[in-house]
């Protein structure tokens, strides 16, 4: 069985799992915490699963001449506070209290740049492909324990990576099934 999430509130780092700690982040304005919960969807290349990419992705590391579609994102400067693999596995880049960039053009609820006020979670997975029974799961934890932590997070504002950059952004795609998820929680 295994233990349940924990967040060092001094770090914003949790406890006991893999940590690919990315350069790609920086202070929220002061006086700003985190009130909103971003849910992505990622694949690297597009449409596998599993390798190296996104961690290589998220430090600045992505060769770009390893698949054609690395030729655009290798240097782009980008992160997730952490990632969900398929097999559930959770890995974090960016410490919760830290900004990572992971929204780029984005609007909630009227206030623009997401990055500011979020979290970042990254789905391994696509549009054509349903997440895993574990990466719902491993979610529903993470959101829990993330909520716990930070008074400022709710259940009321997790929003899809296409409902704060609507017409530039897709995921997590009709893939993601947000009343299985909620059912879990």
């Amino acid at each position: 069985m295994q233990s349940p999430l924990k967040i060092e509130p001094a770090t914003g780092l949790i406890a006991g799992i893999r940590q690919v700690l990315s350069p790609f982040y920086d202070a929220r304005p002061t006086g700003v915490l985190p009130e909103l919960i971003v849910v992505h969807g990622i694949s690297m290349p597009p449409g596998k699963f599993g390798g190296p990419w996104i961690d290589r992705l998220f430090t600045g590391n992505l060769p770009a001449d390893v698949h054609p579609a690395f030729n655009d994102v290798a240097k782009l400067r980008m992160s997730a506070h952490v990632v969900i693999r398929r097999d559930g596995e959770i890995v974090q880049y960016v410490p919760f209290g830290q900004r990572a960039w992971h929204a780029g053009q984005s609007h909630y609820r009227g206030r623009a740049g997401c990055n500011d006020f979020s979290v970042g979670i990254e789905l391994e997975g696509t549009a054509e492909v349903p997440y895993t029974d574990a990466q719902y799961n491993q979610l529903a934890a993470l959101v829990e324990v993330l909520v716990a932590t930070y008074p400022s997070l709710s259940l009321d504002h997790i929003a899809g990576h296409n409902e704060i950059a609507p017409g530039r952004k897709t995921d997590p795609w009709p893939t993601f099934e947000w009343e299985r998820w909620r059912s879990i929680l």
